[in-house]
């Protein structure tokens, strides 16, 4: 990168970039400008062919995103809030959840509002044990504006994910696990080497066929009736692939392919 981020660290490291938030006097509380920089960051790794997947995550070991700069918007009229929500959503939270690179979240401690959306829009989501995550706009007169209304009820359930917007409560790291929207919790020591491995596993497979099933996952979550025909055409798409045809040449010859 030509600049170095402001309120980011940006490491690059055996195909894996690790981007932490680095504003750890706010608790890394995202705001306009922390979101626009976040844009530039991925728009700058999607075309880089070093990276092959992300790790998203937060300094310190308090919280991963403590939610939004309340102090920022306290005055915004509701028309500077609809842009907000629409710059935060086009530009960094529909980004991430259609990246065709994998990102995983490392949830190190306070994923809140703004944060557990950031977390929810990536692909994985690993959590230390001391985590907790929340969407407590309510208390504010407000709901999440960041697609957490959207992205909860995929990942817990309408249930749970009304009783978490409409409590405006936090939940621990177990009880995020049990409900789905973690995939594993982990020792705090452990988090980044475990999103590590996962990622290694996954760079042993072909980085197009994973692109692929991104966006078919995402098309039939987003819209379903288009689903299967998506899914059909990039099966098809697949077979005019070098990927393909090493992934079947390795297997035949009961070797590792090379993708």
């Amino acid at each position: 990168m030509k600049e170095a981020p402001l309120y980011f660290l940006l490491e690059i490291k055996n195909k894996t970039a690790y981007i932490t938030v680095n504003r750890p006097d706010k608790l890394n509380a995202l705001n306009t400008l922390v979101l626009k920089e976040l844009a530039e960051i991925l728009t700058r790794l999607k075309v880089d062919d070093d990276v092959r997947g992300i790790i998203l995550t937060g300094v310190g070991d308090k919280a991963f995103v403590a939610g939004a700069d309340i102090k920022e918007f306290q005055k915004f009229s509701s028309a500077e809030a609809r842009q907000l929500s629409k710059s935060g959503q086009e530009e960094v939270m529909d980004e991430l959840y259609t990246f065709p690179k994998p990102v995983l979240a490392a949830i190190n401690g306070f994923a809140l509002g703004g944060g557990l959306e950031l977390a929810m829009a990536c692909h994985i989501r690993l959590a230390s044990e001391q985590a907790k995550m929340g969407l407590p706009e309510v208390s504010l007169g407000i709901i999440p504006g960041y697609g957490g209304t959207q992205r909860l009820p995929q990942l817990v359930g309408r249930g749970k994910a009304l009783e978490m917007i409409m409590t405006g409560e936090m939940i621990d790291a177990q009880d995020a696990l049990q409900w789905g929207l973690v995939n594993q919790v982990v020792s705090s020591e452990e988090l980044i080497p475990t999103c590590e491995r996962l990622l290694e596993k996954i760079y042993q497979r072909s980085q197009k066929a994973i692109a692929a099933a991104i966006r078919v996952v995402n098309m039939g979550l987003m819209q379903p009736e288009k689903g299967y025909e998506e899914e059909m055409d990039a099966f098809a798409d697949a077979f005019d692939t070098m990927d393909f045809k090493e992934g079947v040449a390795a297997f035949l010859e009961k070797r590792k392919p090379n993708f």
